[in-house]
């Protein structure tokens, strides 16, 4: 994509003759007569380089440089002068200039340097980015049969610039995957830019996705680069992408044909190259149907669809992520990891989990946090609140494969609603279910159920 180039100068020929051959080699240029108006002009929106002359009315270049290094650190500006001397250039370096040419001006060292310190800027930007990066990519965890399977996807699907569609619950980890996706692929060090479009206003999806021009609605005090523009030779995540308008949808789709787009309020095309990955929980066929999704923007984004089966189909991954999310939490807080029994891990396993991974991720670091001994049992799952397994939930019980984890289940769920309706009396409930005592305490605490003090008809803990 070229360049935003800004050559500041207050003769009027040098200042033509310098955005002349800029201009011809494919750079926009912007121009300023004096150092105030270029502090203006990058406040509205940072060119990619500056060209600056020392000998300027009012502020010299090299207080303008000063500011401009304040207000954008990594910003290259090139020194140029009739005065040149060492003693210049090296105060010019010392301030954080990338270098220093003299007039009059020579096309072919301009365009060198030019060049020169664009790369510079790109080496630096790539660099901050994998400093960003340094941690580890987060693993997609488990063992399950739907998790293996994904995994083999993913690693068919990440080195091709194909477009994808991931589907998915709600804290499924669509995300997750999207960025394995970006990880795995040519593009990992290049941007990787998210974009939740259920959350931006829908006055504003347009400027948040295409970036705009300074006057181009009320409040737009300035140029503002959009997500396309940012995500540049990387990937754009477009999460939530079934609650787009369809207006908006018209143009994704324009520009995923195109690879070419318009700033809000800009009339000049700008190229892109960009890889995007889409996600929804929303079924984008009913969407369709219902007419609130473009049919041809629906075939566009799923050509590689990835769908991110929900905790349910995958219990047997329960363990290893609970155990994963202690590790994790220990990591950050640089604490030791706590442990967690097996019964822990298996009343867990039977647990109705409606917000998937994010919900267990957030009840797991609940659960070590107000824990107060190294080892989590079973205990302090009700002490911190463990969801329930719902007795409505019949369908679930009936779907799965494994028989004694369709019993447990049952089991937890029959005795909790039974036990809310005896006010956790366990004497009234051996009488009213016909089991022993004993055996029903064992029971209970088998599915991590506590009954509240006889007589005082008080309900479970």
């Amino acid at each position: 994509m070229p360049g935003t180039l800004l050559v500041v100068d207050d003769e009027p020929q040098i200042l033509q003759a310098v955005a002349g051959i800029l201009q011809d080699e494919g750079f926009e240029v912007l121009t300023a007569p004096d150092g105030e108006t270029a502090l203006k002009v990058v406040a509205d929106g940072p060119p990619d380089l500056v060209l600056l002359d020392i000998a300027l009315p009012g502020k010299d270049g090299l207080e303008i440089l000063q500011e401009l290094k304040a207000r954008q650190p990594l910003l290259p500006v090139v020194m140029i002068s009739a005065f040149g001397s060492v003693e210049n250039a090296v105060k010019a370096t010392r301030l954080g200039a990338y270098d220093f040419i003299e007039k009059p001006p020579n096309a072919d060292n301009i365009l060198l340097t030019v060049r020169n310190a664009l790369e510079m800027a790109r080496l630096a930007e790539e660099n901050r980015r994998l400093r960003q990066k340094a941690a580890p990519v987060r693993e997609i965890i488990g063992t399950s049969a739907v998790v293996r399977r994904l995994r083999e996807q993913l690693q068919m699907v990440a080195p091709t610039n194909a477009s994808v569609l991931i589907t998915g619950e709600n804290g499924t980890g669509k995300e997750l995957v999207a960025r394995a996706l970006h990880s795995f692929s040519l593009r990992a060090h290049k941007p990787f830019v998210e974009v939740n479009c259920a959350a931006i206003p829908e006055d504003l999806i347009e400027s948040e996705l295409f970036g705009h021009e300074k006057g181009a609605f009320t409040g737009a005090t300035s140029r503002r680069q959009g997500k396309f523009d940012l995500a540049h030779e990387g990937t754009l995540f477009l999460d939530e992408i079934g609650d787009m308008s369809l207006k908006t949808q018209a143009k994704i789709l324009r520009i995923l044909e195109e690879q070419r787009f318009e700033r809000v309020g800009g009339s000049r095309p700008l190229q892109v190259d960009v890889r995007v990955v889409a996600a929804t929980n929303k079924n984008l066929v009913e969407e369709i149907q219902r007419g609130t999704f473009r049919e041809d923007l629906y075939h566009r984004i799923n050509v590689i669809p990835l769908y991110v089966s929900p905790l349910r189909e995958r219990r047997q991954d329960i363990p290893l992520l609970a155990k994963h999310f202690l590790q994790e939490l220990a990591r950050e807080n640089e604490t030791p990891a706590k442990t967690i029994t097996p019964r822990a891990l298996e009343a867990l396993t039977n647990l109705n989990w409606p917000g998937n991974v994010r919900e267990l991720k957030n009840f797991i670091w609940r659960l070590a946090i107000l824990t107060p001994g190294p080892q989590i049992d079973v205990a302090d799952l009700q002490l911190t609140g463990a969801p329930a397994t719902p007795a409505g939930d019949l369908d679930r019980l009936l779907a799965m494969r494994d028989f004694r984890e369709a019993r447990a289940g049952f089991e937890r769920a029959y005795l909790r609603r039974q036990l809310e309706e005896c006010r956790g009396s366990v004497s009234l409930l051996a009488e009213r279910i016909g089991l022993e005592r004993s055996h029903l305490y064992r029971k209970l605490k088998a599915c991590s159920l506590e009954p509240g003090k006889e007589g005082e008809g008080g309900g479970e803990k």
